[in-house]
């Protein structure tokens, strides 16, 4: 499903995906329509949302995007925009669920640029733009927490920010996933990430790695 409020985009970014072989079930105009769509519909493997939307043009759907991560987590979410929006951004991509995808819409300059990031969404990766990164964490200050990490931790880090499982990071690095679970936990423990906050420790520490 598609949502977004330009119609000249929204019918031109389902075309293009028709044309890519994509399924496309419905492309709506702003974020009440597309969470009241996926109230009535088998769901889908993908949302594609805008940030900015009708009513007021700020967050409408971002916040949807979050209130679809909650409300139905198997669904991937790809956020395509011009714009990064705080808080609500920062929910998103570190909450759990499915997939997850934040890209800008002027740094996408290949169409196989967008579909790798959508296929990655909906195979329940992590697909986001290291600017997006940089404008969501650029007014944090702190020390530089990677520093801790041993090589073979950052290694490791390096290739969950690919999106690879521990069973990939293992036939990677030529470890046992039993070493990978324990290199992970040491780099989730170093870097300060809690497993009681609610959040997704594996995409924390991937956060941290792209905008070190």
């Amino acid at each position: 499903m598609i949502a977004e409020d330009s119609a000249l985009l929204r019918e031109g970014l389902r075309a293009l995906l028709v044309d890519e072989g994509v399924d496309v079930d419905a492309a709506v105009g702003d974020a009440d329509e597309l969470l009241a769509l996926l109230g009535r519909r088998p769901s889908p493997d993908v949302v594609v949302v805008d940030v900015r939307m009708p009513p007021t043009h700020t967050d409408e759907g971002l916040r949807a995007a979050v209130e679809i991560r909650r409300r139905w987590p198997a669904v991937g979410v790809l956020v395509l925009s011009q714009y990064v929006e705080g808080q609500a951004a920062r929910e998103l991509v570190t909450g759990e669920g499915a997939g997850v995808g934040y890209l800008l819409k002027d740094r996408v300059m290949r169409v196989s640029e967008l579909l790798d990031a959508l296929h990655r969404v909906a195979r329940g990766d992590f697909v986001v733009d290291p600017e997006v990164v940089r404008q969501l964490f650029a007014d944090t200050p702190r020390a530089d927490p990677l520093a801790r990490l041993t090589p073979r931790e950052r290694d490791v880090l390096g290739l969950m920010a690919e999106g690879r499982t521990n069973a990939g990071v293992a036939s990677a690095l030529h470890l046992s996933q039993s070493a990978v679970e324990k290199h992970g936990n040491a780099i989730f423990t170093k870097l300060g990430l809690d497993a009681s906050d609610g959040y997704s420790r594996r995409v924390l520490a991937v956060l941290q790695f792209l905008q070190g």
